[in-house]
């Protein structure tokens, strides 16, 4: 199947230099291909053991109750119930690393989570993420044991590599794509400001799949500001939305030059970690599927860019970040499950075409435009889509 890749950003890389860079990871490969096994093989999930029923967590204002869980290796379901008076989302923490999220949980209602978790440590978050938070004990089971046994899958080594160098020239893409706004909202010019915060944080969108489990640099980079306790007036809220809340909402970039500087230097940050990570193959289906569930989330409550109203293009930018994954995938998959393969096919034509309807003469609409039926239908196709993604695994030997 042929990718869409996303649209060249200013300031990218040379095919030259793009080659040099496959040219090097391969030889990466080669060199590290144990490491990869090893990797690989470490970083599984339990296959078998079903949870016997959801584990609840419930949010206040200050806490959640249990703060401290503890629950054996394999899948876990959680129910997060929130009895603050805010919209929440609820997190596992391994260090920084996002293992696991539900986003948009809203005062009174409740969402249910399940996910596979290795023995060892967790945080949890509690609410607001400027509220302590709580544990997650993960212990052992022979299902993890015999999980840690399996031997890895040499078949992945290929499209690790190949996400790995698309991952670094996104990042390199997004910190050219992010110093010509910050520049911009440093000089002053509110127009040209605009003009390219939508690019960069698109270019943000691309790397999303792997950036926002990275809990400190996605906070600083890409948070909202119903997540903080005072919102759009918290000291702790910075980032993209930020800029994008003076710049749109108060026309005005007076006061913004040190979120702009400190944008910049996250956003460099984020590049230097892209650089070094390792990403499990189970965790490339994973983190796609993940991201499409957020962004139907966003779809639903149009909450993404609240201000700009540019909610569109970072959904087709992060629907090409996730198909970047499926395709490079795709071979396996084909050889593994064939009706699978056709139906992600599908699901993803589907989904872009939901996207193109939206879009007259080469310009998305504005997304306070929408009906609430058109952002329903939008919702369910990235779900959909998010639910096929995540048959991905099953398929390939993965859970």
């Amino acid at each position: 199947m042929a990718s869409n890749p996303p649209s060249a950003q200013p300031g990218r890389p040379a095919p030259a230099l793009m080659k040099l860079a496959i040219a090097g990871a391969a030889l990466l490969v080669i060199v590290a291909g144990a490491a990869f096994y090893f990797a690989s093989e470490g970083a599984k999930r339990a296959q078998t053991g079903t949870a016997e029923g959801a584990l609840t967590v419930t949010i206040t204002d200050a806490t959640c109750d249990p703060n401290e869980i503890t629950v054996a290796a394999g899948p876990s379901t959680f129910t997060i119930v929130n009895n603050s008076s805010r919209t929440v989302e609820w997190e596992i923490l391994d260090g920084v690393y996002v293992v696991e999220e539900r986003e948009n949980i809203t005062p009174g209602l409740s969402r249910t989570m399940t996910t596979k978790l290795a023995p060892g440590d967790y945080d949890i978050t509690c609410g607001l993420l400027s509220n302590p938070r709580g544990k997650l004990h993960v212990t052992p089971s022979a299902a993890s044991a015999a999980e840690a046994a399996k031997p890895s899958m040499t078949a992945f080594i290929g499209p690790l590599a190949e996400y790995k160098v698309f991952l670094v020239m996104e990042a390199g893409a997004l910190v050219t794509a992010t110093q010509q706004f910050t520049d911009a909202v440093k000089a002053g010019d509110v127009e040209l400001a605009k003009t390219l915060y939508g690019p960069a944080h698109t270019a943000y969108k691309h790397l999303e799949p792997v950036a926002d489990r990275f809990a400190d640099l996605d906070t600083a980079i890409n948070a909202r500001a119903t997540y903080f306790e005072k919102q759009e007036e918290d000291p702790a809220f910075g980032g993209f939305h930020r800029l994008e809340y003076g710049l749109f909402a108060r026309n005005s970039a007076e006061g913004l030059a040190p979120v702009a500087d400190k944008l910049l230097a996250d956003v460099t940050a984020l590049q230097q970690r892209v650089r070094g990570l390792q990403v499990p193959p189970e965790k490339m289906a994973d983190s796609a599927a993940r991201l499409l569930t957020k962004v139907a989330d966003s779809a639903a409550t149009g909450d993404e860019d609240r201000y700009s109203h540019g909610d569109l293009a970072d959904f087709q930018a992060s629907l090409e970040g996730s198909r970047k994954i499926v395709t490079l995938l795709r071979p396996l998959t084909e050889k593994a499950n064939p009706d699978l393969a056709k139906s992600l096919d599908a699901a993803f034509e589907a989904t872009s075409a939901k996207l193109a309807g939206f879009k007259p003469q080469d310009q998305y609409l504005s997304y306070d435009r929408l009906s609430e039926a058109d952002r329903k239908a939008l919702a369910d196709q990235f779900a959909s889509l998010s639910t096929e993604i995540t048959k991905l695994n099953a398929a390939l030997g993965l859970e």
